[in-house]
């Protein structure tokens, strides 16, 4: 060994544990700058998340509104009959009150007065009116219900929209060239709608 030599004690990992000391010692030096740009960037996010958090809130609130018009739309659509046609049927046979009304409508169709006829196609309508409400059919009027008639339900559906045509002309005054061939055409076809649901 040389004389004046010093040995220096050296222990494994003291360059690493240097190293961390030295990042702690610049992270303590720099805490106040940071401890700033922490604050400010908080404030940021803070400002940036009312609005944000109003836009989404808002959106939340439209979609549920949206969501509830669907599903308004989707019941009327599909929730087109309340119970079977025949148990509506049966409820119907045999009924007196119709007869009558049935047997006014031919009795007016008798008549020579076109007043009469149209009298007849109006009280016939009714009468499909009273007869899809009964089986079920949701909507404000014949045409309305009419729409919700799926296919196969309604095997005279034609003879109803034809026959429905012609009192929509006498309601909205356009029935003045009415004679009485188109008249019984009208009410033959209201008497094949009765008579598939065994109406009258």
């Amino acid at each position: 060994m040389q004389e004046g030599y010093q040995p220096v004690l050296s222990f494994p990992g003291s360059g690493v544990t240097d190293a961390a000391a030295d990042v702690f010692r610049k992270t303590i030096d720099s805490g106040p700058y940071m401890y700033e740009w922490l604050k400010d960037t908080i404030s940021i996010l803070v400002v940036i998340s009312i609005p944000l958090s109003l836009f989404f809130f808002i959106g939340i609130i439209y979609c549920v509104e949206q969501m509830k018009k669907i599903k308004i739309k989707e019941k009327e659509k599909y929730d087109v009959k309340i119970e079977p046609a025949f148990e509506a049927v049966t409820a119907h046979e045999g009924n007196r009150d119709l007869t009558v009304r049935w047997q006014k409508v031919t009795s007016l169709m008798n008549s020579a007065a076109p007043s009469d006829w149209k009298q007849a196609i109006l009280e016939a309508d009714t009468m499909l009116l009273d007869m899809l409400t009964g089986l079920g059919y949701q909507g404000d009027g014949v045409g309305e219900k009419l729409k919700r008639v799926q296919s196969g339900e309604f095997k005279s559906i034609d003879d109803a929209w034809e026959a429905h045509k012609v009192r929509n002309d006498i309601a909205h005054g356009r029935g003045d060239d009415l004679d009485h061939h188109r008249a019984n055409q009208a009410i033959q076809r209201y008497r094949n709608v009765f008579q598939e649901f065994y109406y009258i």
